[in-house]
Order: C-alpha cells, then structure tokens, then sequence
C-alpha cells in the first residue's frame, strides 16, 4: 500500500509545475491527498517574489507543529524559493522541519527522504549552480488527468531588476534542450493533454546562451506540430526581448494562442530606468502596436508595481496613462515591497504606505473599468472555447477558454460530456473576470 504525500503550492506556475514533477518523482511510493491530516509527508512549495506569500509558508508551516507531534512519523519539508533564500534559519526557526530543499535541489527529493527515514535529518540542500542542467522529469499518466498542462522549458534569469528576487533564488538563465521538452510535450498529447503552457522566468531568451538550441520563436512553432495538442500558451515574456520573429509567430501560428502576458511594471520612463528593465515606454508601446497591427485579436496582460521608491505622483500618473493607451484584458498589481538581496531595498527614498495603498486602489478602478468595456465587446459574438470543467460556482454549466485567456461559463443541453472538446459559444453576458454564453457547437472533439 502506497504511502500518502500532501502538497501545498505557493506562487507562480513554475512552482505549480514545481510540485508536479515532486509528485512524478514520488509517484513509485506516494500517492497524493488532498488534507494533510492522511498525508505521511507533507511538503510546502514556497514563493518568496513578494513579502506576502513568504508570510503565508511561515503561518502554514506553523500550523504542522502539533500535527507532527500526533503524527511522529510524518516527514515535512519546505522547497521552492523561500526555502533556497532561507534555508539552514528555516530549520532553525522551525526545528520540526525535516527537509528543506531549494530550486535546484527539489529534484533530490527521494535521496533527502530516504536520508531522513534513516534518522540523518534535518536534510538542507540550497546549493544554486550556474551550469545546473534542469532534469527530465516523465510525466506520469496518472497524474496528469485535464486538459491542459505545464511545460517548464527554463529557469532562472540573467535581468537582474532591481526590485527582484528571482536570480537570487532561481540562478541564472539555463534553458532545457529542445529534444527534451517536445518528448515531454508529446507524452503529455499521449496522454489526452489539449492545451500546454511553455514555462521559464523569461522564456523570451529561451536559448540564447546555448549553442545550437532553436530560437523561442522556433520552438514555439515546434511544439505547434505536435500531434493532438490544439493550443500553446507561454509566460512569461521580458518586453527587451519581444522579437518581431515571435511577434510573427504569435499572429501566424493557429495554435499559439492570442494572449500575451507582457510585464510593463511602470508606465514612467524614469522609474523603469530604476528598476532596470532596459526598455522606456516607448519601446514598449512600439512592440503592442507591431503586435496588434499584425494580430489584431490579441489580448494582453501585464504586471504593476506600485510605490517603488522614489515613485512620484507625476510618475504614477505616467503609469495610469499608459494602462489607458494599452488596454489590458486583465492586470496583476502590486503595491512594491523591499526583497531580500535585490538593489531597490537599497534605495532610501521609500513611498510610505498609505501612499502605495491609495496608487493600487487608484490603479484597480481604472482597470476594472478597462476591463468591463473589453469584456462587454464580447458580448453577441462568437467564440471558441476549450472546454476545462464544470463551473466551481455552477456545477450545471461548463467552464473553458477562449483563445485570448477569457474564462467562458456556459450552459449545454446536452447529454455528451464536453470536458475536453473545443466548442462554438455565442457570448450572452460580461461579467467582471468571465463571460457567460450558450453553447453552439462542436468544433473538435
């Protein structure tokens, strides 16, 4: 009888896909649950980009104290990015803690239970090499039940803003070779997979430090061929290193799909300077305007940041202007917070926090109307939907996609089961994050 392992996810979809391959690589002697009290080990896979997520591991890793206590046996352990920033003071802090594995390490996995059964624990691996190889992780049949699925093709970044953790937890930029992730891709179609999602921190410079390795643009048109997969997805892009080839291919190829998550961050050329992104706003403005002139349907969304230091109101204005110009499908705003390692933390021309509080509620109206008169364009319009599930809110309608990343709930008279398929719906009504319609018609089953 396999023995029960229960995953808690922090953070982005690296870290969703993260926790996957744990569970690929534990697949042989756990199986997973969905409440820690079954589990026999217990992992938290952690995000330290923000300071509210690194607060969130402390509170739930707290709150395994007594069930280790009632449980001797249990193992847990703490990975991902909180984990590589902490490490050795995370055992320290919480001395319950039997593995702490970093980024690189999480793929170690087994080794470090073992060492634990054995009573040589605590098990702490941080190390973060910049010639380390991203390994092949099958995935397992069983567990990869849905429609759609993560594709990690790199990790890491070379960008270095100035407000980020990612280099200092993630490493430099190391991509996967291309014969690895099609084999991936192609197991995962086997498999009934419709739909995948190209991972890495900036996947725009996908293979650039490697010899031989095909642009990004290239493997996106690579994983397009494959047989059984009907769309691609990719996140996230660095606006530096948006290429009229990509662009290219975004518009060209059916199966990429018409939304690009495009992280501007500020709309001040000034503050951009600050935070090292290397693009003003008017390159970035250049490449939406290329990217809508070519493909006209695309949807875009992005990430703000707030109150970074030495934000003034005429720089802010700057930022609300340009989510004005560009208008977004959707937006990720954050009120900005000082991270370990980064230069910005640095800085001594901090934006108090009543400040950054009124810019993100200032920043959530304008948004939200965006996004109403966007999301009201599609009502009496038809659109293809890749069918996901069953509506969380109402089980009796069905919930997917569109091409541009719209969630559609729909209702379908119909005895057949629709998971999986890709459907015609007309639009009926706009709601403030999704679309409601009437099913129309089969398109691909």
């Amino acid at each position: 009888m396999k023995k029960k392992v229960y995953i808690k996810t922090f953070g982005c979809q690296m870290n969703e896909n993260d926790s996957e391959k744990m569970l690929w690589l534990l697949s042989e002697e756990y199986e997973p649950v969905k409440a820690p009290s079954e589990a026999d080990l217990i992992l938290i896979n952690t995000c330290s980009v923000r300071e509210k997520p690194e607060y969130k591991v402390h509170s739930e890793v707290g709150r395994f104290k007594h069930l280790k206590k009632r449980k001797p046996h249990l193992i847990l352990g703490i990975t991902g990015c909180v984990a590589q920033q902490k490490g050795e003071a995370l055992v320290k802090r919480f001395p319950f803690v039997d593995i702490v594995l970093g980024t690189q390490e999480f793929y170690r996995i087994k080794e470090a239970i073992k060492l634990v059964k054995k009573g040589k624990g605590p098990v702490v691996w941080t190390e973060l090499k910049d010639s380390f190889n991203l390994p092949f992780v099958p995935p397992v049949r069983k567990l990869c039940s849905g429609v759609k699925a993560y594709v990690t093709i790199m990790q890491g970044c070379d960008n270095f803003c100035t407000y980020c953790i990612v280099p200092y937890v993630r490493g430099r930029e190391v991509s996967r070779p291309p014969e690895e992730i099609l084999k991936e891709v192609e197991t995962l179609a086997s498999y009934g997979i419709k739909e995948v999602m190209l991972l890495g921190q900036n996947v725009n410079s996908y293979g650039k430090k490697e010899k031989g390795f095909p642009s990004f643009a290239e493997l996106l048109k690579m994983v397009a061929q494959i047989e059984g997969i009907w769309r691609v997805r990719f996140t996230t892009s660095h606006p530096k290193d948006l290429s009229d080839e990509l662009i290219e291919v975004i518009a060209k190829e059916p199966k990429v799909c018409k939304h690009l998550h495009l992280p501007l961050q500020a709309g001040s050329n000034r503050v951009l300077k600050r935070m090292n992104r290397k693009y003003t706003l008017e390159d970035y403005l250049q490449k939406v305007e290329k990217l809508k002139k070519l493909c006209p349907e695309i949807a875009l969304t992005t990430d703000i940041i707030v109150g970074f230091p030495g934000e003034t109101e005429k720089d802010f204005e700057e930022t609300l202007k340009a989510l004005e110009k560009i208008r977004y499908h959707e937006i990720f705003s954050f009120k900005y917070s000082d991270r370990p390692f980064t230069a910005a933390q640095k800085f001594e021309d901090k934006v108090p926090e009543e400040e950054k509080e009124k810019r993100l509620d200032a920043v959530h109206k304008v948004q939200e109307r965006i996004t109403q008169e966007i999301y009201q364009s599609y009502v009496g319009k038809e659109v293809e939907v890749l069918v996901e599930g069953r509506s969380k809110k109402d089980p009796s309608m069905f919930m997917g996609r569109t091409s541009t990343n719209v969630i559609v709930n729909f209702i379908a008279a119909l005895e057949e089961e629709l998971i999986g398929t890709l459907v015609k719906v007309r639009v009926t009504s706009a709601g403030k994050h999704s679309l409601k319609g009437e099913f129309e018609e089969v398109i691909k089953s």
